[in-house]
């Protein structure tokens, strides 16, 4: 399909508000339940958050905190040109790393297109010195390595006039002006329209920013409906913070694992769904790329944070920020592999899983296979190990690492093991558990 049959679509689309039915009679295709299966199965994906902003090197959200007008901002793009952007070294870095998937930001709340839009002219390709499309780059590379690709979204626009009334964010940019929220819907789902026939196979789209005005009409029937049409198989998630809405078919947690709260950003424990799970978290302290951050986390916590993920029946999407040249910082290069190292010998344990029956707590998680139970073992203790109200009939108890037996005894206190201090993993120690 060429480009002019796209915004024909697009104007179609315009027409059939009215006419689409509602998201609440979602029925979920056969290749979408599939592609829930896989999701739920692959346990690890990369985040990647890239735009203009980068120059700044203040994160990805600089407009809105240091309420830099229209005019100004718009500089940015005659000052972006990322040679170094090499789409297959990206991915060979995430598929090294173990990492099933990519997420990219598309469009991000400074409303700034990374992809060839022809229903916006504020694109890298028409606006930037380096004119091309790294989306279309991105998406060849992962198919031909078999990583799916996954594409945010934002709700949120501090350009877009049309993105009125305004929200919660954004409102001391000067040079916004007043628009019709009807016609923003519309630029977003011929938006959607575009990156969902011109990229190929689109395993997921992304939103964010709905609590940017959460009472908000943001045609989700329509919008969800429209997407589905295009690609039945494509998974539907939105950062909303709240329970899930119908036709989505995942359920995503910001920087907190499911009903959690630590952060602000929590879904309460009462709003987690039965869907596909997804964890997301920075591998420093944020999302864009930020000169200054030097909270690089060790490869103990970031392996700790799968794992957890994993015990909470959970994907972890860890983000990255790359720099304006398109290359990603080498320490965080040097942490993927790392993990990926980790993977490679304790994948096992991760990749397919299910949380496991053992309820997870700050010192151990347990993610499971039939019934084989891996327990991960996250904090030292020289004394051995008491796993309360534990019931279930024991086979047999051994560390993953070297296949050693285990010493376990089944009191009503629950499940005593004895593991030497000098056998415990600094980072996690595996238990493998084989039920009866």
């Amino acid at each position: 399909m060429n480009k002019k049959q796209i915004i024909i679509i697009a104007l179609l689309l315009f027409g059939l508000t009215n006419e689409v039915s509602a998201q609440t009679d979602y029925h979920p295709t056969q290749s979408n339940l599939e592609a829930r299966q896989w999701f739920d199965e692959a346990k690890f994906g990369l985040f990647i958050h890239w735009g203009v902003y980068s120059i700044l090197g203040d994160g990805e959200w600089v407009m809105n905190n240091q309420n830099i007008a229209i005019d100004a901002y718009e500089k940015l793009t005659s000052f972006f040109n990322p040679t170094e952007f090499d789409a297959k070294a990206w991915v060979k870095m995430a598929k090294d790393a173990g990492m099933k998937y990519i997420t990219i930001t598309t469009r991000h709340h400074d409303g700034f297109s990374m992809f060839d839009s022809k229903v916006s002219e504020y694109n890298i390709v028409e606006k930037t010195p380096y004119g091309k499309d790294i989306l279309k780059e991105l998406a060849e590379a992962c198919e031909k390595e078999g990583i799916k690709l996954f594409l945010y979204y934002s709700l949120l626009d501090w350009h877009n006039d049309d993105y009125f009334p305004r929200g919660k964010t954004g409102n001391g940019i000067a040079g916004r002006q007043e628009g019709d929220w009807n016609a923003y819907i519309k630029f977003m789902k011929a938006q959607l329209t575009e990156l969902l026939t011109n990229y190929g196979e689109i395993a997921g789209i992304w939103f964010d920013g709905d609590w940017d005005k959460v009472d908000a009409d943001w045609h989700y029937d329509e919008i969800y409906k429209l997407i589905h049409h295009l690609q039945p198989q494509c998974l539907i998630g939105n950062n909303h913070h709240l329970a899930l809405k119908p036709g989505e078919d995942f359920q995503m947690f910001e920087r907190d694992l499911p009903g959690e709260n630590k952060t602000g950003f929590g879904t309460a424990a009462s709003d987690v769904g039965e869907l596909p799970r997804e964890v997301c978290a920075t591998i420093n302290g944020s999302w864009g790329f930020d000169l200054q951050d030097r909270t690089h986390r060790s490869k103990r916590e970031l392996v700790q944070q799968l794992v957890r993920a994993s015990g909470f029946g959970s994907n972890l999407l860890l983000n990255v920020g790359p720099m304006p040249n398109g290359k990603i910082q080498e320490e965080h290069v040097q942490s993927l592999a790392a993990i990926g190292d980790w993977l490679n010998i304790h994948g096992e344990t991760i990749y397919g899983s299910k949380a496991g029956s053992i309820a997870p707590t700050d010192a151990w998680v347990s993610t499971q296979k039939g019934k084989t139970l891996y327990l991960h073992l996250l904090e030292k203790q020289p004394k051995g190990f008491v796993i309360p109200e534990f019931k279930e009939r024991i086979k047999s108890v051994k560390l993953f690492a070297d296949k050693r037996a285990v010493k376990f005894k089944q009191t009503k206190a629950g499940l005593l093991m004895e593991i030497p201090e000098a056998a415990q993993n600094e980072i996690d120690t595996i238990v493998e558990i084989t039920l009866k």
